[in-house]
């Protein structure tokens, strides 16, 4: 597992039943690409985010697959339509086998 990583996001906490509402993600994440090396020489392992998804009421909204060349702490912004009062589950999956994810609820106003 990677270390200080930190999952952040942005969900309004009230919209109307039907309305698009923008969220924004972002995980502090340092990316090892498994070519460095450490100060005793010693390769530092791969540890990158390849995976993002986002689910409202348990139906996935977005699932994005990352390649190696993407950079540090990757944001996403993107749009979706709230139907209902629910959650959001956002995930992210690191090479290494670790999952980080977080929860926001929104509201029908």
């Amino acid at each position: 597992m990677a270390s200080g990583v930190k999952p952040r996001v942005k969900v309004p906490k009230t919209a109307a039943a039907g309305e698009a509402i923008t969220i924004k993600t972002l995980i502090s994440h340092n990316m090892e690409s498994g070519q460095r090396k450490d100060k005793e020489g010693n390769v530092i392992p791969r540890s990158i985010i390849n995976r993002f998804t986002c689910e409202f009421n348990g139906e996935l909204v977005i699932d994005v697959t990352m390649e190696p060349a993407i950079s540090t702490n990757p944001y996403f912004q993107f749009d979706a339509t709230v139907p209902e009062a629910g959650e959001f589950v956002f995930t992210w999956y690191d090479d290494d086998g670790s999952v980080y994810d977080t929860k926001k609820p929104i509201e029908i106003a």
